[in-house]
């Protein structure tokens, strides 16, 4: 008869798990995964539920609560051995001295209201700074310390941690467009010079340390267990990067999207405000990337939806097209070609659709390949593998011309919900496990491919 010693009449542990909160525009999502990274539960709550405006911070705290909960009802809270918050780059709000929000926050899109501020920043910032431009995280946060004399300025991914943890924190990707320095480590004091006392502005740690710890108050409001550890976040763009698996030196992500939009991981940082490059440090390497104006929004400029499933079915990718487009919806490139006035190129047009979609699929490959030829002419790695994510990534016959164009495998996007990149992220502050996943382990809904 076994004893209560005898470990094989011990029942087996339950595997452990790691949670992942996304604040987006429309609602927050939470995904717990498992250490081989495999989606265990996935949940939505919308923010048209608990609020009416886009920037209230009373929406964003009741659509994480029901996120949160709803996760916490799927699976056991005590297996969850880590969680970690994204939230949308470029938000931010002003806090109390108790830590609660002073009115809404100002969100990603939003211009700064107080010009002179921009200017200051344009100034005083250096020209590798993600804080420039109208939209300027710092200038919207210069803003609100005027409008409101805080005792804080957040990002919307601090404060939500901040309801777990009671404390708040932020990190070295949420901060980079507020002026923070990552090759630095720090807040440059160019900051108090633009408007901003750098005391109004939270410590910033790296991405993925731990943070702190679900705090009694936090547990009653979450449903998570007291004590479970906080692991520092990142923006949503880098979240949804981290969600298809890419974790080497050398793994491109490329976005599908309305637009083109590449990022690389990299041993080293990369700055090229001429081309709209900065670099997130995560995963203990730099993050960089680039997005052209062309991409699904210049096909569709031509044929809709059904048009393009069909013509490509009667495309050869196995063959150039012969053509040599730049497809463009309007005037104006950024990525890998700084020109503002630049024309699309889209002669001469062949007889037939099927050519014609042809000559567009191959010229947007074109493009990503000298995308990413230019990120490594500007010391990031050579590119050694690509996963997709966006609308663009169910396109066989466009998956077979990038995949020649690159000369690189395509690999498949574990999953592309940004709470699944942040549930890895939690993963490896916890674990100190970036990788290690199953091949064809962890695969996620569909999601919101193509954020930047």
């Amino acid at each position: 008869m076994p004893t209560d010693a005898d470990p094989a009449a011990a029942p087996a542990a339950a595997p452990d798990l790691f949670l992942g909160l996304d604040l987006g525009t429309s609602g927050a999502r939470a995904a717990a995964i498992d250490a081989r990274g495999r989606v265990i539960a996935e949940t939505r709550a919308a923010m048209a539920d608990h609020g009416a405006r886009r920037a209230d911070s009373a929406a964003w705290k009741g659509a994480a609560q029901a996120a949160l909960r709803a996760v916490a009802a799927q699976v056991d809270p005590a297996r969850i051995r880590g969680v970690s918050v994204d939230g949308t780059s470029g938000a931010v709000l002003a806090l109390d001295a108790a830590g609660d929000p002073l009115g809404d926050g100002r969100m990603y899109d939003e211009r700064a209201a107080d010009a002179a501020a921009v200017a200051r920043i344009a100034a005083l910032a250096p020209a590798t700074s993600a804080a420039h431009g109208a939209t300027s995280p710092l200038a919207r946060a210069i803003d609100l310390a005027a409008r409101h004399a805080p005792a804080m300025i957040a990002h919307q991914a601090d404060w939500i941690a901040s309801l777990l943890t009671g404390r708040v924190v932020s990190d070295e990707s949420n901060a980079l467009k507020t002026g923070y320095d990552p090759v630095a480590g720090a807040w440059p004091d160019w900051i108090d010079a633009a408007g901003l006392p750098r005391a109004l502005l939270p410590e910033a740690i790296p991405s993925g340390a731990v943070s702190g710890a679900v705090s009694a108050a936090g547990a009653a409001w979450s449903g998570l267990l007291e004590g479970t550890p906080v692991v520092a976040g990142a923006t949503d763009g880098c979240a949804s990067f981290l969600a298809t698996g890419a974790a080497a030196p050398g793994d491109g992500v490329t976005a599908l999207g309305t637009t083109l939009v590449l990022k690389i991981l990299s041993d080293r940082p990369i700055f090229a405000p001429e081309y709209g490059i900065y670099s997130h440090r995560v995963l203990g390497m730099w993050l960089a990337g680039g997005a052209s104006n062309s991409g699904g929004g210049a096909l569709l400029a031509h044929f809709d939806a059904e048009a393009l499933a069909a013509l490509s079915a009667a495309i050869d990718p196995e063959t150039d097209s012969g053509l040599d487009y730049h497809p463009l919806a309007r005037p104006g490139e950024r990525f890998p070609i700084n020109d503002p006035a630049l024309a699309p190129r889209l002669d001469p047009r062949p007889q037939g659709g099927a050519a014609f979609l042809h000559g567009l699929l191959d010229g947007i490959a074109g493009i990503e390949a000298l995308g990413y030829r230019r990120l490594a002419e500007l010391g990031a790695p050579p590119l050694r593998a690509v996963r997709t994510v966006g609308g663009g990534a169910r396109n066989a016959a466009w998956t077979r011309i990038r995949e020649r164009r690159l000369g690189v495998p395509m690999e498949p996007a574990r999953a592309v919900e940004a709470a699944v990149g942040a549930a890895r992220r939690a993963r490896a502050g916890v674990t100190g496990k970036a990788a290690g996943e199953a091949v064809g382990g962890a695969a996620g809904g569909a999601g919101r491919g193509g954020r930047a």
